[in-house]
């Protein structure tokens, strides 16, 4: 870096930063390395493409699909710029414009409008692609109180039509990052505030995003644990048509009856999953479950009850 600050006649805090602008324009990896207190760039060797092909008709389409599919998770001003590419990718394609907007769509009842926090997005994007640790202020759901948190985003990734940051805790002291233990989740919608720092991280080698959540549905990261489940009716046709996990077993044991073997890493969300089912479930084990299950219901039929008028 000093070599590099030296012969471009600026700072070394400009050598980060037009490092971070060649990543984030050419999408090229630069490593990074520090020896013998001194820090070291290395430009990665990779393949060279061949010319741009136009998008056939099918490709397109594909893409305006997905948009379709997305447009309720991007906001207006997202939404714009994919269609933006779309458009500059169409308009050589073999096919010639086409317009698809009205074949596909989605019904978003229930999900959260994210028109607000499309800059949240922006600069976590902008921190992943230049190697940035920023601080976020995030409100948390279970008591409300915002809290400061410095971190490395990953991954941005969507559940269940919420989106999600997987980070990690990044303490900072001068200018040098020490990840911590602590990874944290945060839902983007509840988060406030993000400031990206001029604290650099190397690429996140080691991050296994499949392998995170290998343990089971779900997103809440406990201690796993294998639950088994016989599903009648609607429910056992539901179920069975779904996948819930990447080592679920589902055995017949009639035409409207089914038994379920998965592997959960939340009791809390696994009890939720299991009571949107109503009447139309038993659960076989663990017997943990199966009490903690009876209380909740337990509690639902005499919250309800205390709610209901007395008749006669």
């Amino acid at each position: 870096m000093t070599d590099l600050a030296r012969h471009l006649g600026c700072s070394k805090q400009t050598v980060l930063r037009l490092i971070g602008d060649i990543r984030r324009a050419y999408s090229v990896e630069i490593e990074e390395m520090t020896r013998e207190r001194r820090k070291y760039f290395r430009l990665k060797k990779r393949w060279l493409s061949g010319p741009a092909l136009p998008l056939t008709s099918s490709e397109l389409l594909t893409l305006r699909m997905c948009q379709a599919f997305a447009e309720h998770l991007l906001g207006p001003a997202l939404l714009q710029e994919a269609q933006r590419g779309i458009e500059k990718s169409g308009a050589d394609s073999s096919g010639g414009r086409l317009e698809f907007r009205e074949t596909f769509g989605v019904l978003p009842f229930g999900a959260i409008d994210y028109r607000s926090h499309e800059e949240t997005i922006r600069r976590l994007r902008q921190a992943m692609e230049e190697h940035r640790v920023c601080r976020v202020l995030y409100r948390p759901a279970h008591d409300g109180v915002l809290k400061e948190y410095p971190i490395e985003p990953l991954k941005i990734f969507s559940f269940r039509d919420c989106l999600y940051v997987a980070a990690r805790r990044a303490e900072t002291r001068n200018a040098r990052v020490r990840r911590s233990a602590y990874d944290p989740l945060l839902a983007i919608h509840r988060i406030r505030k993000v400031e990206l720092t001029d604290v650099h991280c190397r690429p996140a080698g080691g991050f296994d995003f499949e392998g995170l959540y290998k343990d089971g549905f779900g997103i809440i990261r406990e201690k796993p644990q294998r639950i088994e489940v016989e599903f009648r009716g609607w429910a056992a046709k539901y179920v069975s048509e779904r996948r819930w996990s990447k080592d679920q077993k589902i055995r017949s044991c009639s035409r409207d009856r089914v038994r379920v073997s998965l592997t959960v890493a939340s009791a809390e969300e696994a009890i939720a999953w299991l009571l949107s089912f109503g009447e139309c479930f038993r659960i076989l084990k663990p017997e943990r479950i199966r009490s903690l299950i009876i209380t909740t219901a337990s509690k639902i039929i005499a919250h309800q009850k205390r709610g209901c008028p007395s008749t006669r």
